[in-house]
């Protein structure tokens, strides 16, 4: 058992070792971003009435838990970085894993990191214009801004990156245990007018109650972060099931606390007319120490996008050393030892996705690709059980889990669809399958001409940013 305990990993991991202690933070601090300051609203607005909103953010908190303990005992049995990747690898074959990486790389990372600071810019530009909206071209340049200087610290030191996402985690624990503290003493004097009747108006549509679980679970989003980085963890076999256990209920309760408050202050009305809800819970709750709630806001923004960008390129760090992406994306820089190409890729597209500052259409293009690829995983997971039963399971859940995980993506993915079919369902389905049109030429095929022009381009960027690509081990 111990010499399965030390088993290498085939590549060597990018960055200095990531303890538990970082673990948990990085999905804490990633799981909570702009979304439980968000997303109450759109929760409110699909679900109809405070008890069902506060019954889907619980909802939304078991889901997660259920996918993470999924992504544990994949995790566990397959110790390489890249989040779903290697899973699909192992039981799906080369291409699901490439189709998953083209849109994850190309898309879903990206349009997050680009969501996340957007919100950080707005909320971090609203002071400076009191009384009205900050100009977009300002919170474009200020989310640029902040993409930029989040991907030079990740491009310098894995240390460095720990480190901010620790202090900033930290930060947002601060102003929800302030924000909880205030609903529990108004909840002491008698504030409970909010909660009567908390099931009037409930809404009834199936696609409704499925609108209102994607926004529910946006605000979740980065409950299996830990698995892009399973090669950089200290012990996978003890810290990355420890990470999901303690990390992902103390994030539930932190939301539902959230929400109570939220409801001890505003009614359901106030609350969908409110422009920041946590901003709105300040200025009744805390003044004259209210400005504290956006200052807040900005750094668990802050905090979530550097967890995002620390994710985000070890996937397109392994996708390149596998050959789904051009190889100087799986190089690392010789002297920090960080995925530099890929992190700087990233950023650059996440950029690209800050000009139409459309978050909304975002958020749903998000939502239905990714939670078709979280039942993809999970499906994997059952999979795995019959056709590579010869693989060490540190970490075993009942399989009934895993397939309640897909049932319920199967829900997420359709539900929205068939009750309101949308074109941009229908972009997103275009879009994960015109990878097609690249991965036979250069992935299965693997044209000389590709090489060629590629081999030149590849020598001057390994020179310009001092990469190489990573050692192999036994």
């Amino acid at each position: 058992q111990e010499k399965k305990r030390k088993r290498k990993c085939i590549y060597r991991s990018p960055g200095s070792p990531v303890g538990l202690l970082s673990g948990i933070c990085l999905i804490v601090g990633t799981m909570i971003g702009s979304g439980i300051f968000i997303s109450p609203k759109s929760v409110l607005l699909y679900s109809g009435a405070v008890g069902p909103c506060l019954l889907i953010w619980t909802a939304c908190g078991v889901l997660s838990t259920l996918g993470a303990l999924c992504y544990a005992e994949l995790g566990t049995m397959i110790t390489k970085s890249g989040g779903e990747y290697p899973y699909f690898m192992e039981a799906f074959g080369s291409i699901v894993a490439y189709l998953y990486s083209w849109t994850t790389i190309m898309v879903l990372k990206p349009s997050s990191f680009a969501i996340i600071t957007l919100s950080f810019a707005e909320y971090a530009s609203t002071p400076f214009y009191p009384g009205c909206s900050p100009p977009l071209i300002v919170t474009k340049c200020l989310a640029a801004a902040a993409i930029l200087i989040i991907t030079s610290i990740n491009c310098l030191s894995v240390k460095l990156a720990s480190y901010v996402q620790n202090f900033f985690t930290a930060a947002k624990l601060i102003i929800i245990l302030v924000i909880v503290g205030a609903g529990i003493v108004l909840l002491a004097q008698g504030k409970t007018e909010n909660f009567s009747n908390a099931f009037d108006g409930t809404a009834t549509s199936f696609g409704a109650i499925g609108l209102a679980f994607y926004n529910g679970l946006w605000a979740y989003d980065g409950w299996n972060q830990l698995n892009f980085i399973t090669e950089e963890l200290k012990d996978p076999f003890r810290d990355l099931p420890l990470a999901i256990v303690i990390g992902i209920p103390l994030v539930t309760v932190c939301y539902v606390l959230v929400n109570v408050a939220y409801f001890t202050v505003m009614t359901t009305t106030e609350l969908l007319l409110s422009p920041a809800v946590a901003v709105t819970f300040g200025d009744r709750v805390l003044y004259p120490a209210s400005w504290i709630v956006p200052l807040f806001v900005v750094f668990s923004t802050f905090g979530s996008a550097n967890g995002s960008c620390f994710t985000a390129g070890r996937l397109v760090y392994a996708s390149g050393r596998e050959g789904h992406m051009v190889k100087i994306l799986s190089y690392i820089n010789v002297k920090r030892y960080t995925p530099a190409p890929a992190l700087i890729f990233n950023g650059v597209l996440a950029i690209f996705y800050i000009i139409p500052a459309d978050i909304n259409a975002l958020i749903n293009y998000f939502s239905f690709a990714q939670w078709f690829f979280y039942g993809l995983a999970a499906l994997a997971l059952i999979v795995m059980r019959f056709t590579r039963k010869d693989l060490d399971r540190p970490v075993k859940i009942p399989v009934v889990l895993a397939g309640i995980m897909v049932l319920v993506s199967c829900y997420l993915v359709l539900a929205p669809i068939i009750d309101q079919p949308e074109l941009e369902y229908l972009y997103c389905t275009i879009f994960i399958f015109s990878g097609l049109i690249l991965y036979y030429p250069f992935v299965y095929r693997k044209v000389n001409w590709g090489r060629k022009i590629m081999r030149p381009i590849t020598m001057h960027l390994q020179l310009l940013m001092d990469v190489a690509p990573p050692e192999k081990t036994e």
